[in-house]
């Protein structure tokens, strides 16, 4: 009844966030099916490639010559792109690997290539929507952020309608979902008046766009924790920024919502070889262009290799030739598994990924096209599958006070929530373009496949990721299973 209620209530208040036209979907890579999933990890120069490492002394001595194995090493088809002049950031990364003496990880890697202060690919720039790199589900409808509010209210009401709620979004993007979930509850005032936002998002440039999406307004007073805080205009609610997870405060219960923050988690990629698990590192050739090299030692990533074959069957781990592992992505879990532990509350995890071990996924998209991970790093996003799996077991294992739920996939979320129900809502007060674009939007929201209704040129047909993406919920024993995941 409650779902019903917000649904039908969200419908007289929230307002009909429709473009005119929807973006083809060959240039909609997370909202289609068929786009950000292939794998296109990695290219490499030829095998048996290797560092060298000089030796001083006064006496004539041969030099110590490490062999890297490259032999395993995966080789991709050609990707559409030419290579481009040398970056900033193309230099910053050798200048590391030349001080370190030998190559650095694929997680290192990738850090510097997505947040680094001074090019880092997400901060200095707005990297969403048909403009941007990449198009993402509060983008395709405001349905999506509109069930979300649906999830959050929810669960607040099995918290028992705590009077002070931190609701806190990890990498918000330009705020949209935020922002339709406010809207969508707008009208249940005892619940957005609980409601203290946190934005927990890195880059000035989107700090801003959120602000901007979310009306906020600037207030003089502080909060008990001396937090100059603003307030959206569309609740009335009071929101801060943070950089990390770790400056939000506790001691109030909390909800969590991180949609498409893992999959931008560094990752570690390790390789089958002669010598057991070896860890894929970037390196320097002799041609001065970056390539991939394999370690020759253990790395301290091979802990976590270790605690993830450990979570495996046997069976699973012996078919591997290559495993992903991702120990921010375990870290974070843990962290927000002993916060919801001790404070109550909740966390929903949405994002593209398996209900596995993750093989080989490591992808660079720039403009909507999928490019050499190693090309011009900072102008394009490196993302990977998020390993449902590992989030589990990490949740578990770090309280006996916090239950798992998941994953579903993205449409059985969405459908159970009652999306369906709404978009028969709004189909009832729009013009046939809008009509249009609601079809279009929910179909790439929970569909599979190429939608069955469309008339247009084949090359712009919406595609679904409602089972791409998958969700699993993370609660406080407490309150029971979360809806709709009983």
């Amino acid at each position: 009844m409650l779902v019903r209620k917000v649904l039908l209530r969200g419908a007289s208040a929230s307002r009909l966030l429709i473009s005119n036209k929807s973006p083809p979907a060959s240039l909609i890579p997370l909202a289609s099916g068929c786009t950000r999933f292939f794998s296109s990890s990695t290219q490499s120069e030829g095998p048996n490639d290797g560092f060298v490492a000089g030796q001083e002394g006064g006496d004539e001595q041969p030099a110590a010559t490490i062999t890297v194995d490259r032999s395993g090493l995966y080789h991709p088809p050609e990707l559409s792109h030419e290579p481009t002049m040398e970056s900033e950031l193309t230099k910053h990364l050798k200048g590391i690997i030349k001080f370190r003496g030998g190559p650095i990880s694929v997680a290192e890697y990738m850090e510097e290539v997505l947040t680094n202060p001074k090019f880092g690919f997400y901060i200095n720039r707005d990297v969403f929507g048909s403009e941007g790199d990449f198009i993402t589900s509060p983008e395709v409808s405001q349905m999506f952020g509109e069930m979300i509010g649906v999830w959050v209210m929810c669960l607040w009401e099995q918290m028992g309608q705590p009077k002070k709620v931190n609701l806190v979004e990890l990498g918000p993007g330009r705020g949209t979902l935020m922002a339709d979930l406010l809207r969508g509850t707008a009208k249940f005032k005892s619940f957005t008046d609980s409601m203290h936002i946190h934005m927990v998002e890195c880059s000035p440039v989107l700090q801003k766009l959120q602000h901007q999406n979310l009306k906020c307004e600037k207030v003089c007073n502080a909060d008990e924790n001396g937090e100059k805080n603003s307030v959206t205009s569309i609740t009335g609610s009071p929101v801060t920024w943070y950089s990390s997870l770790e400056q939000v405060p506790s001691g109030s219960p909390t909800i969590i919502l991180a949609h498409e923050f893992y999959d931008a988690l560094p990752i570690h990629q390790f390789q089958r070889s002669s010598r057991g698990w070896s860890e894929k590192m970037v390196d320097v050739g002799e041609d001065s262009k970056l390539r991939f090299v394999l370690s020759p030692q253990p790395t301290p990533a091979t802990l976590y290799l270790m605690k993830r074959c450990k979570w495996a069957t046997e069976k699973e781990v012996e078919s591997l030739k290559q495993i992903e592992i991702c120990p921010k992505a375990i870290d974070l879990t843990h962290s927000i598994a002993q916060r919801i532990s001790s404070d109550g509350g909740g966390a929903l995890i949405i994002d593209y990924g398996l209900n596995g071990v993750v093989s080989d996924s490591l992808q660079a998209i720039r403009k909507h096209k999928f490019v050499s991970i190693l090309d011009d790093p900072g102008s394009a996003d490196l993302s990977a599958y998020v390993d449902f799996p590992s989030l589990k077991h990490t949740a578990e294992e770090a309280s006996d006070n916090v239950a798992v739920h998941g994953p579903l996939t993205q449409s059985q979320l969405l459908g159970l929530l009652g999306i369906n129900f709404r978009v028969e809502a709004l189909l009832e007060n729009c013009t046939d373009e809008q009509a249009d674009s609601l079809r279009t939007g929910y179909w790439r929201l929970v569909g599979e496949g190429e939608a069955p209704f469309w008339e247009g040129p084949d090359e712009l047909a919406p595609v679904g990721m409602g089972t791409r993406y998958l969700a699993m919920a993370i609660v406080n024993k407490k309150q029971g299973a979360p809806v709709p995941f009983q």
